[in-house]
C-alpha cells in the first residue's frame, strides 16, 4: 500500500497532466493556425488586398482546450483531500482527458489554418470555418464532460 502523500502526489499528477497536455495541444494548434494566418496575410499583402483581422479569431481557437484542462485540474485538486485513495482514477482521467484535449487543439489548429488560407484568399465563408472549428472543439468538450461524469 502506498503512503498517503504518494497517493496525493499521484492524484495531483493527473491534475497537472490534464492542463499540461492540453497546453501542449494548444501550443501546437495555435502554432499551426498562426502560421496559416500569417501565410494568408502575406498573400493578401502581395495582392494589395486588405488583410482580414478576423484570422486572429481562427488562429486563437485552439487556446480554449487549455482552459478546459485548467478546469479539470482545479476539480481534481479539489478532490485530493477526500478521495486520494482513488488516485489511479484521477491520474488516468487527467492523462487521457489531457490527451483528448491536446489532440482536439492540435487538429483544430489544422482546420483553422485551412480556414485562414481560404478566408484570406476569398474573403468569404468565415462563419463556415468557425462552424468547423466548433465541431473539432466538441471533442474537447466531450472529453471534459465525460471526465466530470466519472468524477
Amino acid at each position: 500500500m502506498l503512503e498517503e502523500t504518494t497517493m496525493k502526489a499521484l492524484m495531483l499528477g493527473g491534475a497537472y497532466a490534464a492542463v499540461g497536455l492540453a497546453a501542449i495541444g494548444s501550443s501546437l494548434g495555435t502554432g499551426i493556425a498562426g502560421g496559416g494566418a500569417a501565410g494568408a496575410w502575406k498573400k493578401c499583402y502581395a495582392q494589395d488586398k486588405q488583410a482580414p483581422f478576423l484570422l486572429v479569431a481562427l488562429a486563437g481557437a485552439p487556446l480554449s482546450q487549455t482552459i478546459y484542462g485548467m478546469i479539470l485540474m482545479i476539480l481534481i485538486k479539489g478532490q485530493v483531500a477526500e478521495r486520494f485513495q482513488e488516485w489511479p482514477l484521477f491520474l488516468m482521467m487527467g492523462i487521457f482527458c489531457g490527451f483528448g484535449l491536446a489532440f482536439s487543439a492540435w487538429y483544430q489548429g489544422r482546420v483553422a489554418a485551412a480556414g485562414c488560407d481560404a478566408f484570406g484568399e476569398t474573403g468569404k465563408g468565415f462563419a463556415n470555418y468557425l462552424m468547423l472549428l466548433g465541431i473539432v472543439e466538441t471533442v474537447a468538450i466531450f472529453a471534459l464532460v465525460f471526465a466530470l461524469l466519472v468524477m
